[in-house]
Parts: structure tokens; sequence; C-alpha cells
């Protein structure tokens, strides 16, 4: 089974430390989590604290227990949603965090959902599933019936093509994103298949 810790070390790879850009829609964040998209996270006071210390940045990242938060935050927001622990891959266990830390769990699901649909060979592998972008026992069976068949990597591909057409749309509807992109496109490939 999938292990959070390999999943969380990928993606705080691309995740910094403090941020406060007005054009980025999470605003200010710390290591990813958005003030805007979660303002009762309890790590903000301690951020708050810090704010007017010299070296604000690093003494963030000294904190132990602010880091403690961060790490329960993500388990908590973005694996524990998707049942992370029961995925029997681990590329796609890792595939399905980064996506949902960036994109949120919901659309993460959909994108595997879909990626599922298009490989179940005409519904002989399993029946199609609902794209709902809610996980649980009928999209669990069928990931696991597809890992029965095949490798890991034609769902991961798919499930990459989904998510840079998700970006491009975004940048062609909203020109100002376009300074996102390198950062963007670096998620699209973190398989190891």
């Amino acid at each position: 089974m999938a292990s959070f810790e390999e999943a969380y070390a990928i993606t705080m790879g691309h995740e910094g430390g403090y941020v406060d850009d007005p054009e980025d829609a999470g605003g200010e964040t710390y290591k990813g989590v958005s003030r805007r998209f979660h303002p009762g996270w309890e790590g903000w006071s301690i951020v708050d604290a810090h704010k007017s210390k010299e070296n604000f940045r690093k003494k963030l990242k000294s904190d132990s227990r602010l880091q403690g938060l961060v790490h329960k935050f993500y388990k908590q927001h973005f694996w524990d949603p998707f049942l992370g622990d029961e995925i029997p891959s681990q590329d796609v266990a890792d595939e399905m965090f980064d996506t949902g830390v960036n994109m949120s769990v919901g659309r993460a699901v959909e994108f595997l959902q879909e990626s599922l649909n298009l490989l179940n060979r005409n519904g002989k592998l399993y029946a199609d599933i609902g794209v709902d972008g809610g996980f649980g026992s009928i999209t669990l069976g069928a990931l696991k019936s597809y890992l029965n068949a095949d490798p890991p990597g034609h769902l991961l591909k798919l499930m990459n093509v989904l998510q840079g057409m998700h970006y491009i749309k975004r940048m062609k509807e909203h020109p100002g994103q376009e300074k996102y992109a390198r950062g963007w496109l670096k998620r699209v490939l973190i398989q190891k298949t």
C-alpha cells in the first residue's frame, strides 16, 4: 500500500515556504497552505507570531510545531480524502496527492475516474464509474481492477494529460496565470514509471 511520507516528501519539493502573491488564487500561503482557503488553520497563529521577527522565514522553517501542523494538515486534507493508505500503487498515490494539493482532491479524483473509464477496455475490466470527484469503494475497486491487469504507466499518463489540459485552459482564460506555467508543468510528470 502507498506511503503518505513518500508522497508528502515529493509534494513538499514543489511547495515553497512563506509566499504572499496577490496574483495567486491562494494569496498568502505557507508551504502551500492558503490562508484564503484555510483561514482557520491553527498554523496561521504561529506564522503571524513570527512575521515581526528578523529572518522570519527561517524561523518558520525551524519551528517544529509549525512543521508538524503542516504535515498533519496535508494528511488530513489531501491524503485521507482519497483513501491514500489503501492505494496499491505508490506512483498513483503520489500523483493523486500532488494533484490534489495543487488543484483540489475532487479534481484529482475526477482525473483518475475519467482515466479509469478510458482504460477499462470498453467495460471488460470493470464498468464505467461516475466522474464525480468522490473517492469511495467503487473508484477504489476500479483502480484495483485496472492495476491487476496493467501497470500504472498508462493511467498516470492520462491523468497527467488531463492535468496539463486544465493548466492550458486556465492560462488561456486568464493570461496573467502564465507566470505559473513552469511550476505547474513540473507537477505534470511526477511519476516514476
